[in-house]
């Protein structure tokens, strides 16, 4: 029997933002999306933890008030980052406007729920339990490959990151996290959506 001789000829390599297609970049955010979850999920089966005790419902708003609050900081230091740095320094390679520049407002905030629910139920519902905020930081900073060329992005990153854990640390609910990484990710992607030409 002769063997298929293409399967040993593919070759995985990073995709330019100009070689995407809308459809091509859903689907590659919401098989991500899926990973992320199945392997926060597994990681914390093995942790022998329960996930269901993980995204208890908290009993009152402080969750939400740390939640908003932190967002608000960190948006207005990502705004004034853009503003200080040169703008290549904070240069995603145009994906984040793909992404949101012409998207309706429910798919915007469905996109921006499920990646902060699936990213916040990795790094800060299993591995920040493994190996605790800092290291769990430089990981999440790591994953974002596209902001790696940029110490700027890379440091906001990683900063946002380890407030991220430490707002779950203090309040003690997952919800959190994952609130202030919706707002963040919400407003960020509206602001993109309905910036004006030349602003």
């Amino acid at each position: 029997m002769k063997k298929n001789k293409r399967w040993f000829k593919i070759r995985i390599r990073p995709a330019e933002p100009n070689e995407l297609t809308d459809r091509l970049l859903l689907l590659n955010l919401y098989a991500t999306q899926a990973v992320v979850f199945l392997i926060g999920i597994l990681i914390v089966f093995f942790q022998s933890r329960n996930v269901f005790e993980l995204f208890h419902m908290p009993q009152s708003w402080t969750p939400v008030l740390w939640a908003a609050g932190f967002a608000a900081l960190a948006l207005f230091a990502d705004y004034a980052a853009s503003r200080a740095a040169p703008k290549e320094a904070m240069d995603d390679g145009g994906l984040n406007r793909m992404l949101f520049a012409e998207r309706p407002l429910w798919h915007i905030a469905l996109i921006c729920f499920l990646v902060s629910f699936c990213e916040e139920l990795l790094f800060r519902g299993a591995v920040q339990h493994a190996i605790g905020a800092y290291w769990t930081s430089v990981l999440f900073a790591a994953v974002h490959i596209r902001y790696l060329r940029h110490w700027l992005m890379t440091g906001l990153v990683f900063c946002l990151s380890y407030g991220l854990g430490k707002i779950y640390i203090i309040t003690g609910t997952i919800w959190t996290p994952i609130l202030a990484h919706f707002f963040i990710d919400f407003v960020s992607g509206c602001m993109i959506r309905y910036r004006r030409d030349g602003d």
